[in-house]
């Protein structure tokens, strides 16, 4: 089956900013552009850091008239502070920014964004150069398929393809991306591969299966004695 990759989903015109650009020019460019972050370029033009709208609040957070008030302890506390104390984003930004290649899949990206708690992350080629930058709005394009383009997939991929199935002893319906299937399987062993395969194609939001089977293959044979 095929897998959206990042490359194909992420957005290759990036805004960017350098090490030396004033907080309040990154504020004012995450408010234009309407996005969470913006990477941060070094005087080679490779990807130092990330800045994000977290690390921007961290000012707000640790206003000078407050620190007295605030119990400062750990590594984590003293980093926060370094970055409220910031004038630009050498001092901003996170670093090293974590970061993703153009031939992950979505699944895989969705999985890092998520654990990581990131709205975005930078996209490097081979040679650790930036071509892009992939947030969660981006992952969720995976969804915008038509409902005969993932019928055609599950058909094709699914039941012809990997499990050698005649499509025409298995009904495939779609509505909204919810996919239903009803028929007769050969194995009853067959039944749970073909739901989590179908499951797993892009685009579907859920399974529901009434599917039917000739032998129940699941079942312990007996054997006779010699």
């Amino acid at each position: 089956m095929k897998r959206r990759t990042v490359k194909d989903v992420m957005t290759t015109e990036v805004v960017t900013v350098t090490e030396d650009t004033p907080f309040v020019e990154i504020a004012e460019t995450l408010a234009d552009h309407r996005i969470s972050a913006v990477p941060v370029l070094d005087a080679d033009g490779r990807l130092a850091g990330i800045a994000t709208e977290a690390d921007l609040l961290r000012k707000e957070e640790f206003k000078p008239d407050d620190l007295g008030q605030r119990p400062l302890w750990g590594r984590r506390r003293h980093h926060a502070l370094t970055k409220a104390r910031a004038v630009d984003a050498r001092g901003l930004m996170s670093t090293p920014a974590v970061t993703v290649k153009p031939d992950a899949t979505v699944a895989e990206t969705a999985r890092l964004l998520a654990s990581r708690g990131f709205k975005a992350a930078p996209v490097i080629d081979g040679d650790g150069a930036l071509c892009g930058i992939v947030a969660r709005r981006d992952l969720l394009s995976v969804f915008h398929r038509s409902d005969d383009e993932i019928r055609d997939e599950i058909v094709r991929d699914v039941l012809v393809c990997r499990l050698w199935q005649d499509p025409s002893e298995v009904s495939v319906q779609l509505q909204d991306g919810v996919v239903r299937l009803s028929g007769r399987m050969e194995l009853k062993s067959s039944i749970p591969i073909v739901v989590r395969m179908t499951a797993a194609t892009e685009g579907v939001v859920d399974v529901v299966s009434s599917l039917s089977y000739e032998h129940d293959d699941t079942y312990p044979t007996a054997y006779p004695r010699a």
